[in-house]
């Protein structure tokens, strides 16, 4: 079973390569994108039972990455919310724990880690399925 994942990232280049990237290497099905604030909200929240990651960025075109967290801090326990930014300061990285988020990866040198962190989680969710 694929990784059910939804990417908020304002940028459609850095979407894209992600979006390959993860699919290819990782068994992730990108199942939607948003590229504000308000739209990763809407989705992630109207549809609780469709996703098992989000992937956030910080930066949008409108509003912020902090407010999808914020609105997904109820999730059910298996969904898991990680961070990509290039602003993965050790502020960001509290401010995410703070607000339940499972991994902050930064874009510019942690994107195998992300890999390896979605291979990882797909892993056990089928175990324990």
């Amino acid at each position: 079973m694929k990784l059910r994942t939804y990417i908020v990232e304002d940028n459609a280049t850095i979407r894209e390569n992600l979006i390959g990237t993860l699919e290819e290497l990782a068994d992730v099905e990108a199942i939607g994108t948003a590229e504000t604030e308000n739209d990763g909200k809407a989705w992630l929240t109207a549809n609780p039972g469709e996703w098992d990651l989000a992937i956030v960025d910080l930066f949008l075109r409108q509003g912020s990455g902090l407010g999808v967290l914020e609105a997904c801090r109820h999730r059910h326990q298996a969904q898991k919310m990680v961070v990509l930014s290039n602003y993965a300061t050790p502020d960001v990285r509290m401010r995410c724990a703070q607000l339940g988020v499972d991994a902050v990866f930064d874009k510019s040198n942690e994107i195998d880690a992300l890999v390896d962190y979605c291979i990882q989680h797909g892993q056990g969710d089928r175990q324990s399925a």
